[in-house]
């Protein structure tokens, strides 16, 4: 079987790989997210692998392959592997900038647009790719200027195009995974080893989407089971039967997505309804949909497989009746967790939840918090750590959406300057 990412002509990538490899959909997701046309070849049997992909069976553990236009062919590749044959893979060209911004999400995206377009000299770094959990996202309809709509990949591609334009640097595969804070020098160091220093630093690494927490999780990831709006497997869903866990915008626009090709979708709902959670014009599309269905008051128990997903078992939290069905696409879409670690190691405020406290959220009884070494009151996205400013969904109190994370990316800037400028 070959599927080919919709809308395109000549794929820049064509992989190989056996069904159910969690490498080769992390490689389709990557793809996808970042604007790249690519082909997918699900290998049948052993004599396909032999013919097609040049290896001697289905589970040879050089699959998946990928083949590039120009000919160059790579085993089992990580996502970094890929990065760099596309030659986006950077190394700083300074030894310190005014900005570095961490997560490119619309909330890093549109601080990098704003900071490098005002004459600071930025950097963004990203671990993945372009546009965070929007960027899986298969439409945006309520993007303000976007009447029909836009794709997460597609407003993230045309937000490089404009880092890029203004002459912001971007490191991709490239993860923070230490801060060192020092007044008007902070130190960011990555996963490789490399060190980014800068005047002022905004955090957009956004939130990673919740697990289920359920035995055998790790096991059928990305094998039948999916964090996210996964809108790279819409076409091999085609004919088959796909569960939707959870009742935000990203699950319904998935739901709304995958009802195109899959013979049926279930949402999977812990409340009593969408309407709860959910925008109208998406519970109206949703309840117009003949092949999507509603499970109310429901949470997924138990997963069960072989060398991937088969089927769940669901629980109503109501009744305690468990149901089994059928499926080997199941798409976990129920908020989300930040990767905040680094900041409680620095004894940056964090709330609960681990989100980073700003602004007016960090005043006690109109009392700095403890060690603010200014005598004025903290900018209202800037942490506990002067110069160290938060936007979009890892901020404490942000409002979940996506033009919301873009305006606070710009806010963000503008409170960077006041902040350079010794206010």
């Amino acid at each position: 079987m070959m599927v080919q990412k919709a809308g395109t002509t000549v794929p820049l990538v064509t992989i190989l790989g056996p069904p159910g490899s969690a490498l080769g959909y992390a490689i389709r997701d990557f793809l996808h997210r970042s604007d790249v046309p690519f082909a997918w070849v699900q290998l049948a049997n052993d004599a396909q692998a032999r013919s097609d992909a040049g290896v001697e069976h289905l589970a040879d553990t050089r699959l998946p392959v990928c083949v590039f236009a120009d000919g160059t062919r790579l085993e089992c590749p990580t996502v970094r592997q890929i990065t760099e044959q596309l030659g986006w893979f950077r190394t700083p060209t300074r030894s310190e900038y005014d900005l570095a911004i961490y997560g490119a999400g619309p909330a890093g995206l549109s601080a990098a647009v704003y900071g490098a377009s005002e004459g600071l000299k930025t950097v963004l770094i990203e671990r993945y790719t372009l546009g965070g959990q929007a960027g899986s996202s298969s439409r945006i309809e309520n993007y303000l200027g976007f009447p029909d709509g836009i794709s997460g990949a597609e407003l993230a591609e045309r937000a490089r195009e404009q880092v890029c334009r203004f002459g912001a640097e971007i490191l991709l595969a490239r993860e923070g995974v230490r801060a060192e804070c020092l007044p008007h020098q902070m130190g960011g160091y990555l996963a490789d080893g490399t060190k980014i220093i800068a005047r002022a630093t905004i955090c957009a690494t956004g939130v990673a989407y919740r697990r289920l927490g359920l035995p055998h999780e790790e096991r059928f990831q990305g094998a039948g089971l999916f964090y996210g709006a996964g809108a790279s497997e819409a076409a091999l869903t085609n004919g088959a039967h796909v569960v939707v866990v959870g009742g935000g915008n990203s699950a319904g626009q998935a739901a709304m997505h995958f009802a195109q090709a899959a013979c049926r979708v279930t949402i999977i709902i812990r409340g009593e309804a969408l309407s709860s959670t959910l925008s109208q014009y998406l519970v109206d599309r949703i309840g117009a949909t003949p092949n999507i269905t509603v499970l109310p008051q429901t949470e997924v128990a138990a997963l069960d497989g072989d060398d991937m997903l088969r089927q769940i078992t669901l629980t109503n939290r109501v009744t305690g009746q468990p149901q089994t069905v059928a499926t080997s696409w199941l798409f976990v879409c129920i908020g989300g967790e930040p990767q905040t670690q680094w900041a409680t190691d620095v004894g940056i405020v964090c709330d609960a939840g681990g989100y980073l406290v700003t602004g007016p959220d960090l005043l006690r009884g109109r009392q700095c918090p403890a060690h603010w070494p200014l005598d004025r009151e903290p900018y209202y996205l800037e942490t506990s750590m002067p110069g160290l400013f938060a936007a979009g969904d890892v901020r404490h109190g942000s409002v979940k959406r996506c033009a919301s994370a873009v305006g606070e990316g710009a806010m963000a800037v503008a409170l960077v300057h006041r902040y350079l400028a010794g206010g």
